[in-house]
């Protein structure tokens, strides 16, 4: 049987902003946190608790959010396509921009890796400008977010509703 294309990558470091606002948005991030830990070559490295956050540049009711950290083998593209079939199994539609979701994942930082393409940017290009993502990442890698990133988001509401397990 031939190797995995991916079974002799080094291990790459990624975090993942995941977000809700429409069904049981909760239930869909806990539950997305643990799907990432299922993908191939992929474990889940650390959980931010959940916030609740008001809808950024979207209407619609509040959202959920967390930031995962993961080891991964996966490309970074095989990783976003990967996250891509996560959203649609949790019946997320992408009818305008910035449409109230089921599911919503972002792929932040991959190691420290730069990609400027049509279908992945990274890091990711809006990540400084929200303390959705932010905050949660801040707590489970204090290290990848500066002290003045913090504070240029301070005024956005987000509230933690539930401590990382």
């Amino acid at each position: 049987m031939p190797p995995e294309p991916d079974a002799g990558r080094e291990p790459v470091t990624a975090y993942v902003a995941l977000g809700a606002n429409l069904g049981d948005a909760q239930g869909a991030v806990v539950a997305a946190m643990r799907q990432l830990d299922n993908l191939p070559h992929t474990r889940v490295s650390g959980r931010s608790s959940l916030y609740r956050t008001a809808p950024v540049d979207s209407g619609g009711p509040d959202y959920i959010n967390a930031v995962a950290g993961i080891f991964t083998r996966l490309s970074a593209p095989d990783l976003l396509r990967s996250m891509q079939q996560l959203e649609l199994a949790a019946g997320r539609e992408r009818p305008y921009r910035n449409a109230p979701r089921t599911l919503d994942l972002d792929l932040l930082l991959y190691g420290d890796g730069c990609v400027d393409s049509p279908l992945l940017t990274l890091p990711h290009p809006r990540m400084t400008e929200r303390a959705f993502v932010l905050v949660p990442l801040a707590e489970i890698a204090p290290g990848r977010v500066p002290p003045e990133a913090l504070a240029a988001v301070a005024r956005q509401r987000i509230e933690r509703i539930e401590r990382a397990g």
